[in-house]
């Protein structure tokens, strides 16, 4: 199968790369000269799938420049319909793999990422799985909506939980301790989840109910001086978070 990817981004590059680690040859495709001048298209190689690795915000536009009728159409975003892909793309579907991606780290094992697919006929859900299974084997089928739910999962999960590790970092800063000095507690938090539901693993002061110690490290937040977050902001998410504890501890 000749394969084109859409988008040299993180998520394309990444994937670029652990196709041809398996001996799949695949095309990578900067989209931001399509996007610039649309008969760029011209150059694009002729694929037997296309997978595009673009934002959300400008998927309709590539898609809509790329004219292949015959050819597989997959879309890689979390959020997206299928509907993106029109008429004119009948062999069309999902493969959404949920990772964290960076250029800057190419991931190596891709066999435990769980991979989510959609397709509008069943022999391109077949291809798309065969596809997948390329990868992992830790392969799900999953409509719009349960994709929706699972992208919002992943942010809270994901992003939300490295907005705190950011504003420990903050929180450390102009004293003696570095920040690496919290990774076993990160990396046991994570560890656990594993084995517990998290309503199970949550500990703190907030579980507790100490009402004392949250009070006093809310005075401690309003003195840290300002930096990326004001002593503000940290005071507030403090206290909005340990509420949000103390609803979960009551059930």
């Amino acid at each position: 199968m000749k394969i084109a990817i859409i988008g040299a981004g993180s998520v394309g590059t990444n994937l670029h790369h652990a196709f041809e680690c398996k001996g799949i040859k695949t095309h990578l495709v900067h989209a931001r000269p399509l996007t610039a001048d649309p008969s760029a298209i011209e150059a694009l190689p002729q694929a037997d799938c296309y997978i595009y690795t673009v934002a959300d915000h400008v998927l309709r536009e590539i898609v809509s420049l790329v004219k292949a009728p015959r050819s597989l159409h997959l879309h890689t975003s979390g959020s997206m319909p299928i509907e993106v892909f029109g008429d004119d793309k009948p062999h069309a579907g999902v493969l959404y793999f949920l990772q964290s991606f960076s250029r800057e780290v190419m991931i190596e094992d891709w066999s435990t990422i769980p991979c989510f697919i959609e397709g509008r006929m069943i022999d391109d859900i077949a291809a798309i799985y065969s596809l997948a299974q390329t990868l992992t084997g830790r392969i799900y089928e999953a409509n719009q909506h349960d994709r929706e739910r699972l992208h919002v999962a992943a942010v809270f999960a994901n992003n939300y939980s490295n907005l705190m590790y950011r504003m420990a970092a903050q929180i450390l800063q102009g004293t003696q301790i570095p920040f690496e000095a919290l990774l076993p507690l990160i990396d046991n938090t994570a560890a656990k989840i594993h084995t517990m539901k998290p309503s199970e693993a949550q500990t703190g002061p907030a579980q507790r109910a100490d009402a004392n110690v949250m009070a006093h490290q809310a005075e401690v937040l309003s003195s840290i001086p300002d930096g990326v977050f004001s002593s503000e902001d940290l005071r507030t998410t403090y206290q909005a978070l340990a509420a949000l504890i103390g609803k979960g501890r009551s059930r």
